[in-house]
C-alpha cells in the first residue's frame, strides 16, 4: 500500500468537492479554506456522531450554543487579553517574520520552558553558586543566608537546583554572623549586594529578553536566508479584534472567540439551574473559533477559523484525577471504536510537570500520525477550578456550586476534552486514504465507515435512458439516507468517482434485474456485488448504519 502524503489529500480534497481555497477566484485568502459538498456532509456527519455518543447517550451531559461575540471583559477574566500572544521576531535581512518561541524549540527539540530552565537558569545559578563559595569558602554550618532565600526564589520559578556538588552547609558560624549581621567587611559587603542585584535582575526578566539572549548565544540563525541579523521580539495577539457599534475606539472593542469553552463557564450558573443536574455533569458545544495564527500550516491541520468540539465536565475537587482517566479512554474509544481510526495511528502523551499550564493538574494529548509526523489530534486537560475563580474575581458573581447531597458549597473541578472538528476532518480523511493495486489495476478509494461517509448510497442506472424507473428508487432510498443520483459516463467511471468520495453503497439498476424487481448493490471496498430486493432495499442498508 503506498504511502499517504499531504499532496495526496490536498488533490483529492479539491478534485472530489471536500474541501476548497477560499476566495479563490480572487487569488485566494491565505488559509482560508471553504468545505465543498462532500466536505460539509462528512463534517456534519462527525458532529452529529459525536453529539449522539457524548451528549444522547448520556444523562450527565447537555448542549450549549453560546455567541461568537461575547463580552470583551471576558477574555480578560480568561487572561487571553494579556496572555495570548506569540513572540515574534523580524529577520532584517530577509524581512521574513518568525516565532522566536519556535525557533529555540527547533534547536534544542525540546519545550520552550525545560529550554529556558536547563540552558540558561541552570547555567545562572550554577555560576552564582560558585560565586557565594568565593565569598564564603568556608564549610560545615547549617544557618542559612538571606541570600541564600533569594537565590530559592529564583530556583522555584524556574524549576532549577544548587549543583550537586554543593551543599546548603558550607559556611561557618562567623561567616553567616558576619553576612547577616550589620559588620560585614567591606569587600563582603560589595560582594554579596553585587549577588543581591545579579539575582534581582534574573527575577525580572522578561520570556522574551531570555529568547532573545539565548538565539544570539547559540547562533541561531533565519531559516530562510542564513543569515544572523534579529530585531526585537514583539508579542503579537492571537485574538481577532472588531469594533460594534458606529465608532472605531477602545470603548466599542471586542473579540471573535478564540475558544468556546469560556462561553459554557460564563454560562455555567444558568445550566446547572434550569438543567437541574447535579455535579458532575457536563456541557458540550461546537462552533466556530478564531485565533490570528502566525503560522498556520499544513492544509487544513491549523488554521485561523476553525470548529472546535468542547466539553466541560465539572466533577468534585477531589475526583478529578479520576474523571480525567475516565475521559482519556472515552475520547480514544471514540476515535477508534466510532470514527473508525486505526489503533496504530493514535497514541496517548501525557504532559510533563514542566509542561502543565499553571492551572491544570494533568493534560493528555491524544495524538494522531499525519504524513508530517505526530500531531495533536484531542487535548483532555484538568483545568482545576482556574474559570470559574477567574470569572468570579472579575463579574464579582458566585461561581461556586452547593452539594444537597454533601451539604457543602464548592467550585467545581473542570475536565476539559477539546478536539478541533476540522483536524479531525483531516485525520479521518487520512486514516480512510487507501490505495490497492499497482499500474492500471491501481485503484484509490476512501475507506470511511458508512456513518461518517458524506453519501451513503448511489443511485446508477446502467444507461441513462432507464432513468423513468431509477428516479423511483432514488426517491425510496432519500427517505432515509443521503443518495446520489448519476446517469452520466460508464459504470466503471462512475464506481470509481464515488468509491474516492467515500460511498458505501452503489446502487446499479438495470432493466433485466428490474423486471425481476431486484437491483445491484455494490460495496466499496471489496467491490462485490449482490441482488437485493427493491422492497427490502431500505431495511438492507440500514443494518450498516
Amino acid at each position: 500500500m503506498k504511502k499517504v502524503e499531504m499532496n495526496d489529500i490536498v488533490n483529492l480534497a479539491k478534485n472530489r468537492g471536500f474541501v476548497y481555497a477560499g476566495s479563490e477566484i480572487y487569488g485566494g485568502l491565505a488559509n482560508a479554506w471553504d468545505y465543498g459538498p462532500y466536505g460539509a456532509m462528512m463534517k456534519e456527519n462527525i458532529k452529529n456522531l459525536w453529539i449522539k455518543e457524548f451528549v444522547q447517550k448520556h444523562d450527565d451531559m447537555v448542549l450549549l450554543d453560546s455567541a461568537i461575540l461575547m463580552n470583551p471583559q471576558i477574555w480578560v477574566a480568561s487572561g487571553h487579553v494579556g496572555g495570548f500572544s506569540d513572540p515574534l521576531m523580524d529577520c532584517k535581512s530577509c524581512n521574513t517574520r518568525h516565532r522566536a518561541d519556535k525557533l529555540i524549540e527547533e534547536k534544542f527539540k525540546e519545550d520552550l520552558f525545560s529550554i529556558i530552565s536547563k540552558e540558561f537558569y541552570q547555567k545562572k545559578v550554577n555560576e552564582i553558586y560558585n560565586e557565594i563559595k568565593d565569598i564564603f569558602p568556608e564549610k560545615n554550618s547549617r544557618t542559612r543566608l538571606p541570600l541564600e532565600d533569594k537565590l530559592w526564589e529564583l530556583e522555584r520559578k524556574w524549576n532549577v537546583s544548587a549543583p550537586i556538588e554543593y551543599t546548603r552547609t558550607w559556611w561557618i558560624t562567623e561567616s553567616i554572623e558576619l553576612a547577616i549581621g550589620s559588620n560585614l567587611t567591606g569587600r563582603v559587603r560589595i560582594a554579596q549586594d553585587r549577588l543581591f542585584d545579579k539575582i534581582n535582575n534574573l527575577l525580572s526578566l522578561e520570556v522574551n529578553e531570555i529568547i532573545l539572549l539565548l538565539i544570539n548565544e547559540k547562533d541561531i540563525k533565519c531559516p530562510d536566508c542564513g543569515e544572523k541579523d534579529w530585531g526585537k521580539i514583539q508579542n503579537f495577539n492571537l485574538m481577532f479584534k472588531t469594533f460594534q457599534w458606529v465608532t472605531e475606539d477602545s470603548s466599542t472593542e471586542i473579540y471573535l472567540r478564540p475558544e468556546t469553552a469560556q462561553g459554557i463557564f460564563v454560562n455555567f450558573a444558568n445550566i446547572a439551574r434550569t438543567s437541574r443536574k447535579k455535579i458532575p455533569f457536563g456541557v458540550a458545544q461546537v462552533g466556530k473559533a478564531f485565533r490570528n495564527e502566525i503560522t498556520p500550516w499544513n492544509f487544513i491541520f491549523r488554521t485561523r477559523e476553525f470548529e472546535q468540539m468542547e466539553i466541560e465536565y465539572f466533577c468534585e475537587p477531589w475526583k478529578d484525577l479520576e474523571e480525567h482517566a475516565k475521559w482519556k479512554q472515552d475520547c480514544m474509544n471514540f476515535l477508534t471504536q466510532k470514527i473508525g481510526l486505526k489503533e496504530d495511528s493514535l497514541k496517548f502523551r501525557d504532559h510533563d510537570k514542566d509542561e502543565l499550564s499553571h492551572y491544570s493538574n494533568a493534560t493528555t494529548d491524544i495524538e494522531f500520525k499525519f504524513p508530517f509526523g505526530w500531531g495533536e489530534l484531542w487535548g483532555i486537560a484538568d483545568r482545576t477550578d482556574f474559570d470559574l475563580k477567574a470569572h468570579m474575581r472579575e463579574s464579582k458573581q458566585d461561581m461556586s456550586y452547593f452539594d444537597p447531597v454533601n451539604n457543602k458549597k464548592y467550585i467545581p473541578y473542570v475536565i476539559e476534552p477539546s478536539v478541533w472538528l476540522t483536524r479531525l476532518f483531516l485525520a479521518t480523511l487520512i486514516d480512510a486514504y487507501t490505495t490497492d493495486g499497482e499500474g492500471e489495476n491501481a485503484r484509490t478509494y476512501l475507506k470511511l465507515d458508512p456513518k461518517i461517509a458524506p453519501i451513503k448510497v448511489w443511485v446508477l442506472p446502467v444507461v441513462k435512458k432507464i432513468s423513468d424507473i431509477a428516479k423511483p428508487i432514488f426517491q425510496q432510498l432519500s427517505e432515509d439516507f443521503v443518495c446520489e443520483y448519476d446517469d452520466v459516463g460508464s459504470i466503471g467511471k462512475r464506481y470509481a468517482r464515488f468509491d474516492e468520495i467515500g460511498t458505501p453503497f452503489c446502487i446499479t439498476i438495470d432493466s433485466e434485474n428490474y423486471e425481476a424487481w431486484k437491483v445491484t448493490i455494490r460495496y466499496r471496498d471489496s467491490m462485490k456485488q449482490e441482488l437485493v430486493e427493491i422492497s427490502k432495499l431500505n431495511e438492507f442498508i440500514r443494518k450498516f448504519l
